[in-house]
């Protein structure tokens, strides 16, 4: 059935109906909003194998070409989270040690996946990308003709045409729209802005004299008003006001630009927050990531998956324990630990006494060790970073 779909540069008329399902963005949004949530669309398994199949032979292309945006870390081997935090905070910390302020903007974008123009996304990838001819046409069947329909428990809405956007639930559709987006980062870096992305989130950085913010404050303020532009001529809109600016550096640094309350983005004020939350992580101004503020949840929510770990732990083997705590707990100590490396110890010794914990909810009741492969991600490392528990997991 895949061979004949690429054959015949028709993607099956069947498989274009999503199911989609409402979830709500992050607790404590307004339920009544409709903003408030992400429409995930529930595809079938055959189409996502489809999907998958041509990914593959997608992915190479788009990769490959240096029109794609190296400041693009989502779907990307190699790439995550993760290292775009780092990438943002290396020019954070190299500016700092030339005494400069970094001032960093957090932008917001509506419904970025849900509003891309179909026409404008296959021009972008035939001139940009050259995926033309057969490809180009199976991926206008792909784009073309679907619908959609929203189901909560067993009430389901009415079916209708999805004449934009890309389906978020799809396998091809992230790759798509990052590939939609790719002019942007020349766009930005034209103004002497740094930058990175992750699918829909933008980040814009620029260190600065912090005696003298005014002419670093001016290029920001022209660049984030061209992007704005640009979202708008490709069918995207910044919300401005939603976005979020925070001043990175020593506490020297931060004296010195005191009188920096406010800067424009794209046509809004936006006040100078304390902290900003970025790809899961929330960024202090004096990037001291005290557990308190960036990790309390985590260890809230470690806490109650141990606790309850530890009440079922006489009914398990020890070998299905350790698997449950690695991947709902630990998972969550892992996340993004690794831009830990140089903060203060106060802020790594809850991390690590929620580990620890951990691994006594896990230990045999017979006092048997665990294994090594998993007794070696929660060992502690008490030398300045939790990241060294990653490589050695």
């Amino acid at each position: 059935m895949a061979n004949l779909s690429f054959a015949e540069r028709c993607f099956p008329t069947a498989f274009k109906t999503a199911q989609v399902l409402p979830l709500l963005k992050k607790a404590g949004l307004d339920r009544d909003d409709m903003s408030s949530y992400r429409p995930i669309s529930n595809l079938t398994t055959a189409s996502k194998v489809i999907e998958r199949l041509f990914l593959n032979r997608l992915r190479p292309q788009l990769l490959g070409s240096r029109n794609f945006s190296r400041l693009q870390s989502a779907y990307r081997r190699g790439h995550s989270t993760e290292t775009a935090l780092l990438h943002v905070l290396s020019g954070v910390y190299a500016a700092a040690n030339q005494k400069k302020v970094t001032t960093l903007v957090g932008l917001d974008i509506s419904a970025a996946f849900d509003t891309t123009d179909h026409d404008v996304l296959l021009k972008r990838l035939d001139q940009r990308f050259s995926v033309s001819d057969a490809a180009s046409s199976w991926l206008h069947s792909y784009l073309t003709n679907r619908q959609q329909f929203v189901k909560l428990g067993c009430h389901s809405s009415a079916i209708m045409p999805c004449d934009s956007g890309v389906p978020q639930g799809s396998v091809l559709g992230p790759l798509l729209f990052t590939a939609y987006t790719a002019p942007v980062s020349d766009l930005i870096e034209s103004f002497g802005v740094c930058c990175h992305q992750f699918a829909d989130d933008t980040q814009l950085f620029i260190s600065m004299n912090a005696a003298d913010t005014a002419p670093a404050l001016d290029r920001l303020t022209r660049c984030s008003t061209a992007v704005k532009q640009w979202f708008l001529q490709n069918d995207l809109q910044l919300n401005a006001g939603k976005s979020e600016v925070i001043l990175l550096g020593t506490a020297a640094q931060l004296r010195s630009a005191a009188d920096v309350t406010a800067i424009d983005v794209a046509g809004s004020s936006l006040p100078v927050a304390f902290k900003l939350k970025s790809l899961g992580v929330i960024i202090d101004s004096h990037l001291r990531f005290d557990v308190h503020k960036t990790w309390k949840e985590v260890v809230k929510a470690r806490n109650h998956h141990t606790r309850a770990l530890h009440h079922v732990h006489h009914v398990l083997s020890d070998e299905t324990a350790q698997m449950i705590a690695c991947s709902i707990v630990a998972s969550r100590l892992d996340y993004c630990n690794a831009i830990l490396y140089g903060a203060p110890q106060s802020s790594l010794d809850e991390l690590q006494r929620a580990q620890n914990n951990l691994a006594r909810s896990c230990a045999s009741e017979a006092g048997l060790l665990m294994p090594d492969h998993c007794c070696s991600l929660f060992t502690g490392c008490r030398s300045g970073s939790v990241s060294c528990i990653r490589r050695r997991s």
